[in-house]
């Protein structure tokens, strides 16, 4: 396999997941995309504004290729979390926008530079901070992909909606009532282990 073929396949990887994550939001209110939908308040578009700082740390800062974005939220003494959620102030457009410019800024980096190409993440620790561009690349789709799974659980939990991309939900072709039933069983199965290992 070529370097050139190597970065085809990570690039696809990673656009999966960047697509995915803008998918999510998709007809959804404002409201349903911010609100905070578990005890640590994930919510969706907090999800893009959190792997657009990723993409532009170690695909940008890293390799010496600032993107120039101004990330207030991750500035020294930035309130803790604050790139997990968005304020009111911050749009919906102006989010996928950055997402979409830290994409660019990403591409233009893997294209730059070799995969063996060094780089010094920042927020890491002096002596244990030099990492390769195909290291990053992959931690970027690790990343991106579990948040991708994290907004996949959360879309559900708005409006049942499911699925990898518009094209492909990964679900079995089976009705709501068969998932009613689905879920029934397993909530029984738990009830009943619970019950046998008390």
């Amino acid at each position: 396999m070529t370097a050139s073929d190597t970065k085809a396949d990570l690039h696809y990887y990673l656009q999966s997941a960047r697509d995915a994550m803008l998918w999510k939001l998709e007809g959804l209110s404002e409201y349903d995309i911010r609100r905070p939908l578990t005890p640590t308040g994930t919510n969706l578009l907090g999800l893009v504004k959190h792997v657009a700082g990723v993409e532009l740390g170690y695909l940008g800062d890293t390799f010496g290729r600032p993107s120039g974005e101004p990330l207030p939220w991750l500035d020294d003494g930035g309130e803790t979390n604050a790139d997990m959620w968005v304020t009111a102030d911050e749009s919906r457009e102006y989010i996928v926008e950055l997402y979409r410019r830290a994409w660019a800024h990403a591409d233009a980096t893997i294209d730059a530079l070799p995969l063996e190409t060094t780089g010094r993440v920042p927020w890491w620790s002096e002596g244990k901070d030099e990492v390769t561009l195909h290291h990053a690349v992959v931690r970027v789709i690790a990343d991106t992909q579990r948040h991708a799974g994290h907004a996949d659980v959360l879309r559900e939990l708005v409006d049942g909606a499911v699925g990898m991309n518009k094209s492909n939900d990964a679900m079995p072709p089976v009705d709501s009532a068969w998932w009613e039933n689905h879920r029934s069983r397993l909530e029984r199965a738990a009830q009943e282990a619970a019950g046998r290992h008390a």
